[in-house]
C-alpha cells in the first residue's frame, strides 16, 4: 500500500505562508506607484500635452514656410526667365515691368538682384546709361548677396567710367577686399587714375591686377599690360613739369643778363683843371 508523503503538503503551505507577506507587500507597492503616477500626470499631464502639440505644430508651421519659400523660388525663377527674354528681344517696356515685379513681390530671393543686373545692361544696350547708373545704385542698396553686390558695383564703375567720373570710381571701388574680385576692381580702378592723370597711382593699380595670383585671371592680362606699358612715365611727367617751371624762369634771368651787359652811362664832368 502507497504512502503519501505530507512534506510536499507541508512544504507548499509553508511556502504561501512564506510568501504571502511579500504579495501583500507587492500589491501594495505597486498601488502606491500608480497612485504616484497618477498625481504626477494631474500636476505635469497638460503641460507635457501642451508641449507636444506646440511641437507638432511647429514641424508643420517649419515645413509650410519651407514649401513657401520654395514656391516663392520657383515663381520668382520664372519671372526672372521672362525677364532675361525681353532682355535678349530687347523690349525695355515688359522688361522693366518683371523687374518691378521681382522687386515688390520677391525682394527676399536672389532674382530680385539679379534683375537689376540685367535691366543694368539693356539700359547700356539701349544707351540710357544714367538708367543703368540709377539701377545699379538700387541693387547697391538692397540686402544682396555679397557677391552679386560686387558685381553690381564693377558694372557701375564701367558706367561711371564711361560717363567720364573718374573720382566716382575711386570712390566706389576703394572698399573693395574681396579677392574674387580685386584684379577686375585694381584694373577699373587703374582706369580711374588714368582719366585723373594720377599715373603712379593708375601703375600701381595695374600691377596689382596683374599680380593676381587666381589660377584663372579674371582679367585679360595682354589688355592691362598694354595699359600699363601706354602710361607716361612718371620720370617723365616729373622732367615735363622740371622744365615747365624754367621756362617760367627764362625770361626773368635773360632780363637779369640784359641789365649786366648794358654799358654804363658816362661819369658827369667835374670842373675846370687848372
Amino acid at each position: 500500500m502507497l504512502r503519501w508523503t505530507k512534506w510536499p503538503g507541508y512544504w507548499l503551505l509553508a511556502w504561501i505562508n512564506q510568501r504571502k507577506g511579500s504579495f501583500v507587500d507587492d500589491l501594495q507597492s505597486e498601488k502606491e506607484q500608480l497612485e504616484e503616477m497618477r498625481a504626477w500626470w494631474a500636476e505635469y499631464g497638460k503641460i507635457i500635452i501642451a508641449g507636444i502639440v506646440i511641437g507638432i505644430g511647429g514641424l508643420i508651421g517649419f515645413n509650410k514656410y519651407n514649401a513657401d519659400i520654395l514656391a516663392a523660388q520657383l515663381a520668382a525663377s520664372e519671372r526672372y526667365e521672362t525677364l532675361v527674354g525681353h532682355v535678349v528681344d530687347g523690349d525695355l517696356d515688359d522688361a522693366e515691368a518683371v523687374a518691378d515685379d521681382l522687386a515688390v513681390n520677391y525682394a527676399d530671393t536672389t532674382y530680385a538682384a539679379q534683375s537689376k543686373l540685367a535691366l543694368a545692361r539693356l539700359y547700356m544696350d539701349q544707351n540710357r546709361d544714367q538708367d543703368a547708373a540709377d539701377t545699379l545704385q538700387e541693387l547697391l542698396a538692397i540686402s544682396a548677396d555679397e557677391g552679386l553686390q560686387n558685381i553690381g558695383r564693377l558694372r557701375l564703375a564701367s558706367v561711371l567710367l564711361y560717363q567720364e567720373k573718374a573720382q566716382d570710381v575711386v570712390d566706389l571701388l576703394a572698399d573693395i577686399d574681396s579677392p574674387a574680385f580685386a584684379a577686375l576692381a585694381d584694373e577699373a580702378l587703374g582706369d580711374a587714375y588714368t582719366m585723373l592723370g594720377d599715373y603712379k597711382n593708375a601703375a600701381d593699380a595695374y600691377n596689382r591686377a596683374l599680380a593676381d595670383p587666381s589660377p584663372s585671371s579674371t582679367v585679360d592680362r595682354a589688355l592691362v599690360q598694354m595699359k600699363l606699358v601706354d602710361l607716361p612715365e612718371v620720370a617723365e611727367v616729373a622732367a615735363v613739369a622740371d622744365e615747365a617751371e624754367a621756362a617760367a624762369e627764362e625770361p626773368a634771368e635773360a632780363e637779369a643778363v640784359e641789365e649786366a651787359e648794358a654799358p654804363a652811362e658816362p661819369a658827369a664832368e667835374g670842373g675846370e683843371s687848372e
